[in-house]
């Protein structure tokens, strides 16, 4: 849901401010994870992971579920090279957290940028199975299995990429990129957002820390 989506349907909101707005959206997609979460909990105690037949089960529902996605970015992959958008792309990108670097002016092509995202989203695909190995199969938790076949898979079909490439959704307002950088709990984000209006742009190739060409 986007922000005016939100205000109209919220008219406190529309009092608070932008940045309050955008907070509260964020809020209702980290509320929105944790009922899950708190639901399957309360699930998977009645769930007799004992049995091996049922282990089998949850452990092949996991596995499924990330055969889903990978079949996902794999579909992506492909429609972002058959698309091959070679229209230029800037923004300046923030300085990591707690880094005493400039904020570094990025110069890509569509095409390019939506492949850093997939791999990224691999990345962290790759990094979640493997937390989950340790987990399930050094430590013997259960429960978890079954939160991981839920929510990665809805984390997938929200995804910016998904939006645009998968849905067809146009690549304005909220899909315009560069996009805002995914948030943690509470609405944390990492090193801030990417920006790409023009002052920032002017500000950060002034500074001669732009130029950087991303292939």
């Amino acid at each position: 849901m986007n922000p005016q989506m939100y205000a109209a349907a919220n008219p406190l909101s529309t009092r608070l401010g932008p940045e309050l707005t955008l907070r509260l959206t964020i809020g209702d997609f980290c509320s929105t994870n944790l009922v899950i979460i708190l639901g399957m909990m309360q699930v998977s105690k009645k769930i007799p992971f004992e049995d091996p037949n049922v282990l089998m089960g949850v452990r092949a529902l996991y596995i499924v579920s990330n055969l889903i996605i990978l079949s996902i970015y794999l579909y992506m992959h492909q429609k972002i090279n058959a698309k091959k958008d070679l229209t230029t792309l800037k923004y300046v990108e923030p300085a990591p957290m707690g880094s005493a670097e400039e904020p570094k002016l990025v110069t890509t092509t569509v095409h390019s940028y939506d492949l850093q995202q997939l791999k990224g989203m691999y990345k962290s695909q790759l990094m979640g199975i493997g937390m989950m190995g340790v987990m399930h199969l050094y430590f013997k938790y259960t429960n978890p299995l079954l939160i991981q076949s839920i929510i990665p898979l809805k984390g997938a079909f929200e995804g910016n990429l998904m939006k645009v490439h998968l849905f067809g959704q146009p690549a304005v307002g909220d899909l315009k990129r560069p996009w805002k950088a995914a948030s943690g709990m509470m609405g944390m984000g990492g090193s801030g957002d990417p920006k790409a209006d023009k002052k920032s742009i002017e500000q950060a190739e002034r500074a001669g820390s732009g130029g950087v060409k991303e292939e």
